[in-house]
């Protein structure tokens, strides 16, 4: 088995040589693992545990094929029962917050049972090493108190931000808010309907960060081919931010929304997105289609 250079893994901060704390151990059910570091007393995860963690998965050359410490946030997730013998989960009931180990995972059976073909750089018959550094372990009932604490703390710095930015760009007076908080600023009026939950509507639309950068735009999205995005308002389908926005336009009008990052992306972010951003949108709405009878949920009409 290679991994020679697990210690230079960004999750590894130490490479703890005392009481054969690195020393591969095998359990019963195959999982083959190194701890690294043990904070003691700190209580192991279980079942049914929200965890927050940083890991870096790497395949049998020691190239990285994931690190969440690149990615801007770390990684979460409830720990359910291990879907196969050997499968990660099982290591991670032996770790506690502080915690750090690097677990070896058969890639046939990590990848084989979701996946037709191999990611790149992972070969049949080897193993995937994923280093974990255990951030926190909660209860359901502890995470969701804490996500309510940070979302409400979250609020309050983006509305200073929002603040900040329409002083600092003219738009005193131009301003509109919806009542769950989006901002949002007309800038070519519509005469036509606007749409009710259950519609569908066809959008063009172009998203930037407060500096400007553009993230995505439905105009140059090669996916997109350059046509409108289609959508089905008020049932999930988008971030609750344009759920609102496009809510209050006008067929034909173009409007900018200025979206909190809690009706956004929130703490985790999203490509090309950091966490808890503020966004802005230019919108036009193009098209908008009544919902229909026997429509499928989350499904929508074509738009013209």
């Amino acid at each position: 088995m290679s991994f020679k250079q697990l210690g230079q893994a960004a999750l590894i901060v130490a490479v703890l040589a005392s009481c054969g704390k690195n020393r591969v151990q095998v359990t019963e059910n195959g999982l083959k693992y190194q701890i690294h570091e043990d904070a003691g007393d700190a209580r192991k995860a279980k079942i049914g545990d929200i965890l927050t963690m940083h890991l870096t998965l790497m395949n049998s050359k020691d190239s990285v094929l994931r690190d969440t410490h690149k990615e801007g946030a770390p990684f979460q997730m409830l720990l359910q029962v291990p879907p196969f013998k050997g499968s990660y989960e099982e290591g991670l009931t032996k770790l506690g917050k502080g915690d750090s180990a690097v677990f070896y995972v058969s890639a046939d059976s990590l990848f084989a049972r979701a996946m037709q073909s191999f990611p790149p750089g992972v070969q049949k018959g080897t193993d995937i090493g994923i280093a974990v550094k255990l951030l926190n372990v909660q209860s359901e009932d502890e995470f969701k108190k804490t996500q309510a604490a940070d979302f409400e703390k979250q609020k309050g710095v983006d509305a200073k931000i929002i603040q900040d930015y329409i002083s600092k760009n003219g738009l005193t007076g131009k301003v509109q808010k919806t009542e769950g908080g989006v901002y949002y600023v007309v800038t070519q009026p519509g005469s036509g309907p606007t749409p009710n939950r259950g519609d569908a509507v066809s959008v063009h639309y172009t998203g930037k960060l407060l500096d400007g950068k553009v993230f995505d735009s439905s105009r140059t999205n090669p996916q997109a081919g350059g046509k409108p995005a289609q959508f089905q308002v008020g049932v999930g389908m988008v971030i609750p931010g344009w759920e609102e926005g496009v809510m209050k336009m006008h067929k034909g009008e173009k409007t900018t929304l200025i979206i909190p990052s809690t009706l956004a992306y929130g703490p985790r972010g999203n490509q090309g997105i950091p966490p808890n951003s503020v966004l802005l949108f230019d919108i036009e709405l193009i098209d908008i289609q009544k919902g229909q009878p026997g429509m499928a949920p989350g499904m929508p009409q074509p738009g013209r």
